[in-house]
C-alpha cells in the first residue's frame, strides 16, 4: 500500500505492506485524513530515526477487515477514527496508557490503518468522506478545551487568538452554537472576514493593541493555543477571575509571565490535550444537533502530501487540510 511516512529523517512516499488485523482490531481502507500541526513536529523530534513511521492522526474510511473478537464492527462499515487513544471515560487528566495516534503507532497517511475496534465511531452520514477525515482530532480538542476546562457558559464571551487553525475554525462554530459571544484574532484580513462569516462576532487584527480595542468586553474565558508570542497579550485582556486554557505552543513553548499579578487577578491556568472517548461522542452529537461542519481549507491527493504540508508549515490554510486517498 502507499503510505507517507518520515523515514531516515525525511519525509517521503513510499510502499509499505498491507497490514493485517489482530485479535481486537480491524483494517480501515482509508478514504480521506486530515493534517494537524502535530505532524509538522513529529519529524523533528525523530530525527535522523530510521524506522518508517506513517504519519497522520485524523481519519476516516471503510472497514476491510475484522480480527477476532470483534464483535460491533463488520466488514463495509463506514468509520472515523479516534486518533485519543486508550482514553475512554472523561477525566481529569489521560490515563497512563494515553497516547496519540502517529507516533509511535503507525497513522493514517496511508491507504489502509490496521486499529483497535475501540478507536472507532460510526461516520456522520451527514458529512462527506473529506469532513469525515478531519474531524476528530479537532474538535475533541476544542470541544474539551471550551466546555471541560473552560466550562463555557451562554452569554459569557470567549477569545481565541489566531483564527484560521482547524481547532479554532471548529471552536468559532462550537461556542456561538453554545450561546457564547466569540471574539478572535488573525493578521490576516481575510481569514477575518472568514471567521466572522462562519460564527465569530468579532474578528481584531492580531498587530492591534489588544486592551484598547477590547475594552469594552468582558472576557470569561480565553482559549491559547499560540505560546508565547500571545500569551501574556491574552492575559492582559481577561477579566479577573477569568479561565485560561492553554492546548498549544505555535510559537516557543516557554512563558514568563508576572505571578503577583495573576494571582492578585485571581487568573485560573488550565492544560488540556485532546481528550476522551465520552467527550468525543458528545462533541459529534453536537454537532450533529447544531449542523456543524468542518471547515475544508484545501483537498490534496496522498501523492501530494509534501505540499499540503508546506501550506499547514506557513499557516496559509483557514481551516481544515485534506489528503483523499481516492
Amino acid at each position: 500500500m502507499k503510505a507517507f511516512m518520515h523515514a531516515d529523517g525525511q519525509l517521503c512516499l513510499g510502499e509499505m505492506e498491507n497490514p493485517s488485523p489482530g485479535s481486537g482490531e480491524v483494517v480501515v481502507a482509508l478514504k480521506a485524513a486530515g493534517l494537524n500541526r502535530r505532524d509538522l513536529k513529529i519529524p523533528v523530534r525523530r530525527g535522523n530515526e530510521s524506522q518508517p513511521l506513517v504519519l497522520g492522526s485524523d481519519g476516516a474510511g471503510v472497514i476491510e477487515s475484522v480480527g477476532a473478537n470483534v464483535t460491533e464492527w463488520s466488514i463495509g462499515d463506514e468509520v472515523i477514527i479516534n486518533p485519543s487513544l486508550r482514553w475512554f471515560q472523561k477525566s481529569a487528566a489521560p490515563p497512563d496508557a494515553f497516547d496519540i495516534l502517529g507516533m509511535p503507532d503507525h497513522g493514517t497517511f496511508a491507504e489502509k490503518i490496521v486499529i483497535s475496534a475501540e478507536q472507532l465511531e460510526k461516520k456522520p452520514e451527514r458529512l462527506s468522506w473529506e469532513e469525515s477525515g478531519v474531524v476528530a482530532l479537532s474538535v475533541l480538542t476544542g470541544y474539551r478545551a471550551l466546555f471541560t476546562q473552560g466550562e463555557l457558559k451562554a452569554g459569557q464571551t470567549v477569545f481565541i487568538p489566531g483564527a484560521g487553525s482547524g481547532v479554532a475554525t471548529f471552536m468559532i462554530q462550537l461556542a456561538k452554537c453554545a450561546g457564547a459571544k466569540v471574539i478572535v484574532t488573525s493578521r490576516s484580513e481575510a481569514k477575518r472576514d472568514s471567521a466572522m462569516r462562519i460564527g465569530a462576532d468579532r474578528a481584531i487584527d492580531t498587530n492591534c493593541d489588544w486592551v484598547a480595542e477590547l475594552k469594552e468586553e468582558t472576557v470569561d474565558l480565553v482559549v491559547e493555543s499560540v505560546g508565547r508570542a500571545t500569551f501574556n497579550r491574552s492575559l492582559e485582556v481577561l477579566k479577573q477571575g477569568g479561565r485560561i486554557v492553554v492546548f498549544g505552543a505555535t510559537t516557543e513553548d516557554t512563558v514568563d509571565f508576572d505571578l503577583r499579578s495573576f494571582f492578585y487577578g485571581q487568573y485560573q491556568l488550565f492544560g488540556t490535550t485532546m481528550g476522551s472517548r465520552e467527550e468525543l461522542r458528545a462533541a459529534l452529537t453536537f454537532m450533529e444537533q447544531h449542523n456543524i461542519r468542518p471547515i475544508i481549507d484545501r483537498s490534496f491527493r496522498l501523492e501530494e502530501a509534501e505540499d499540503a504540508f508546506k501550506r499547514l508549515e506557513h499557516n496559509e490554510q483557514f481551516g481544515k487540510i485534506v489528503l483523499s486517498m481516492e
